[in-house]
């Protein structure tokens, strides 16, 4: 089975005032139906390699690729209205911070159900009974009042769980998620994680799950990305992580922290959820 997703020599640049700054160095990777994780520290490129994916890179910055195929469609030359019919029935991404990601003035619910609507045929009335059910699924305790409420009336993990709920709607082939569970508690993200899981197993959607939480990521994807400097410096499988070759992942895994003089073992949802009762 071909790949969904092809990524090679993937750069992107900002002018600055002492040049042209390569904030991503040649990143090349391919995705299947399955989970890959993208792991480094702040500023490592990790969010800018997502955007550029989905032709979202801020101007003045630039992004080119040899090659950026998304299931047989070459993004390199993806017209305004190709990436219309792409972005967001197709192809989605979970923002790091909802405030900047939800349109302040209208409600959470229009939002999520112009999102239903873009995606697939039906009436509003199916497209609301499908938020509000996507809502409840992200554990939002009422949907009804969420959904009748404008993003600024929401906490941050409320807000979080919001447009988390809005990108998966549409149930997308590709799923770009960074940071999505930063600001939820463990029950919740648990949950939100399950969800994720089900959309890779039952519909083979592709995930890219983009976190600073490496003990969250060994324990979630399939294959991780670890990027310092917006370059890979290594990929592996995520069960082996423990074997990890390259100096930086081996630090990053020296940094989990250490509890009663030995290291938690790298956690499964079932023991998450267990923790969280």
């Amino acid at each position: 089975m071909s790949p969904l997703l092809t990524v090679e020599d993937l750069r992107v640049t900002f002018p600055t005032r002492q040049g042209p700054s390569e904030v991503v160095r040649g990143v090349s990777f391919t995705l299947g139906r399955e989970r890959l994780g993208i792991v480094g520290e702040s500023g490592s490129g990790k969010s800018q390699t997502g955007r550029a994916i989905l032709g979202l890179t801020p101007p003045p910055g630039r992004a080119t690729a040899k090659i950026l195929d998304f299931d047989g469609i070459d993004l390199r030359a993806a017209r305004p209205a190709t990436w219309r019919s792409l972005r967001g029935a197709r192809m989605s991404m979970v923002m790091q911070d909802p405030k900047f990601s939800l349109n302040p003035v209208m409600t959470v619910g229009r939002q999520i159900v112009e999102a239903v609507k873009f995606g697939a045929t039906g009436t509003r009335a199916e497209a609301r009974d499908r938020a509000l059910a996507m809502l409840e699924a992200v554990q939002i305790r009422d949907p009804e009042r969420v959904f009748r409420a404008y993003p600024h009336e929401l906490s941050g993990g409320m807000g979080q769980r919001a447009m988390i709920a809005m990108m998966l709607v549409t149930e997308p082939d590709l799923l770009i998620a960074d940071e999505p569970t930063s600001a939820l508690d463990v029950t919740v993200q648990v949950e939100v994680l399950r969800i994720l899981d089900r959309l890779v197993a039952e519909r083979g959607m592709g995930l890219i799950f983009i976190s600073h939480d490496l003990r969250l990521v060994s324990s979630f994807c399939d294959r991780v990305l670890v990027m310092y400097a917006g370059r890979v410096v290594e990929e592996l499988k995520a069960s082996e992580l423990k074997q990890a070759q390259h100096s930086y992942t081996r630090g990053l895994m020296n940094c989990l922290p250490q509890i009663e003089g030995g290291q938690r073992p790298l956690p499964t949802l079932e023991r998450d959820a267990a923790w969280a009762k």
